[in-house]
């Protein structure tokens, strides 16, 4: 493999290797224009992070696509709802029409939009529902094209996919996995494996799997199964378990040995010959002639991303990898709220109180201070431990653009309903609520460069009412993790 690959799997670090926009759609679009091999185009999957609506990427599909793609359609996934927490009963059908009204808005309607899907591909949640829709789309299109920006997942479902009943039995021991990184830009060329042809036999054997599966409780499962399945719950809301119907056979044959192999005198070294190597296990002609295969492409940068300012320990950081736990403050006009050093909100005019629940990841600090003390407190601590990102010092903050102000004016709904998000580029949101008719004025900043949106309705409008309660003398409430939800197991009790 290649130094960079290397760095990647044994490391965890990506070297700084950067592909502009336009590379990166001049190999996805050369892609999808190959002729058609089965009669007809692509089944385009576009995984998108739900976390980040509006996609930034998502407008740009038509134009990637462009009049010459005979794509069969779109099926659209909504990933990572495993990190977002249920704010009220039916949290996931508000999701969902939240994506539908993001592709309506690209221009994605009609017969062009095959499905919207709510997944998380590392819990597995959702997962096997979205096999089984893909099974169904097989006399429909041909290959499959995994297409999506940056860190929204597309290398965690391709290997999620690998490992179960859409992909031939014996591919996972002969295809390389999709590297996955938080480095954004990671996987640079067209990986895929091959789609198991779902005839009657499998999808009958495979539904009486599910069934069985989904008539066990948490106490019937193995020990390995039990400590997988909490570690799961303790990264994610929503957690669901992949599994295969269709194994591959292992052979029984015995091991041929030479006794006098295995002893040797003190002056010898053991002998490692070319022969005792394994070969790699490679498909036959007969297996791949007329196979569909799942291509995972490279993913499409977000222009105005606050992750393209940052260092790869920095975006380990910002980017959630586990359950989200809802931080809520309690504000009164004066009073600011930062972000780590990402962003900044700032309570300028109102009459009352307002709650602003904060939606990032649990690794990134937030401080309430008044509107004086604001711009002491960045200068003193942006690059130090306090705010934490980014992190370096002074040499640091003078290569790091500076925040710019945006002035946002928002009418409160009620105390228990959200307002308005405001989306501080990838670094996450605040949702904001207020009382009926209450005018608010605020003034959010974000890096020089990144994007900042204001989103209406909000994602999770009825976030401020998970919270616990009230610390004394503080803005603060205490914060409260809902339980996890375990897709295909019968509940006990």
């Amino acid at each position: 493999v290649c130094q960079r690959c290397w760095a990647l799997a044994h490391h965890g670090s990506a070297l700084r290797l950067r592909l502009p926009p336009d590379e990166h759609r001049r190999v996805v679009s050369a892609a999808l224009r190959r002729p058609p091999r089965h009669g007809r185009g692509p089944l385009l999957l576009y995984v998108l992070d739900v976390t980040e609506l509006p996609d930034p990427v998502l407008p740009q599909l038509p134009a990637l696509l462009g009049p010459d793609v005979p794509a069969a359609g779109v099926l659209v996934v909504g990933n990572k709802v495993d990190l977002l927490p249920a704010d009220c009963r039916g949290h996931l059908g508000r999701l969902r029409q939240r994506v539908a009204a993001a592709c309506a808005l690209a221009g994605l309607r009609g017969g062009a939009l095959v499905d919207i899907r709510l997944v998380s591909a590392k819990t597995g949640y959702g997962m096997e529902g979205l096999v089984s829709r893909l099974q169904r789309s097989w006399k429909c299109a041909g290959d499959v094209y995994l297409l999506g920006a940056t860190n929204s997942g597309k290398s965690t479902l391709f290997n999620t996919l690998l490992r179960s009943d859409y992909c031939k039995s014996r591919a996972p021991d002969i295809i390389d996995r999709a590297t996955v990184s938080p480095w954004p830009g990671t996987t640079l060329n067209l990986l895929k494996f091959p789609i198991i042809n779902p005839t009657c036999d499998r999808i009958f054997r495979r539904q009486e799997r599910l069934k069985e599966e989904a008539a066990k409780t948490e106490d019937q499962l193995s020990n390995e199964e039990k400590k997988y399945l909490n570690q799961l719950k303790k990264q994610g809301y929503l957690v669901g378990r992949v599994g295969r119907t269709f194994q591959q056979q292992k052979s029984n044959a015995e091991i041929d040995f030479d006794p006098d192999m295995l002893s040797y005198s003190m002056d010898e070294d053991p002998r490692d010959t070319l022969e005792n190597h394994e070969e790699r296990e490679e498909f036959t002609h007969n297996e791949v002639q007329d196979a569909r295969w799942c291509f995972d492409t490279p993913g499409i940068v977000k222009e105005d991303c606050v992750l393209n300012l940052l260092t790869e320990k920095e975006v380990k950081l910002v980017l959630p990898s586990h359950a989200i736990v809802p931080r809520t403050f309690i504000l009164k006009p004066g009073m600011v709220l930062f972000l780590a050093a990402l962003g900044r909100i700032d309570y300028l005019e109102g009459e009352k109180p307002a709650w602003f629940s904060v939606l990032a990841s649990n690794l990134l600090p937030v401080h309430v201070t008044t509107l004086s003390n604001a711009d002491t407190i960045y200068e003193k601590h942006a690059a130090q431990e306090f705010l934490k990102v980014p992190m370096g010092g002074e040499e640091r903050m003078k290569e790091f653009p500076p925040l710019v102000p945006q002035d946002i004016t928002l009418k409160g709904i009620g105390t228990t309903e959200a307002v308005a998000d405001i989306k501080l580029s990838s670094a996450g949101w605040v949702a904001v609520t207020a009382h009926a008719e209450e005018e608010l004025l605020l003034r959010a900043y974000t890096p020089k460069g990144t994007a900042l949106v204001v989103r209406e309705p909000p994602l999770l409008p009825y976030i401020s009412t998970i919270r616990g309660p009230r610390i004394p003398g503080t803005p603060a409430y205490r914060t409260k993790k809902p339980p996890s939800f375990v897709e295909n197991l019968r509940t006990t009790g």
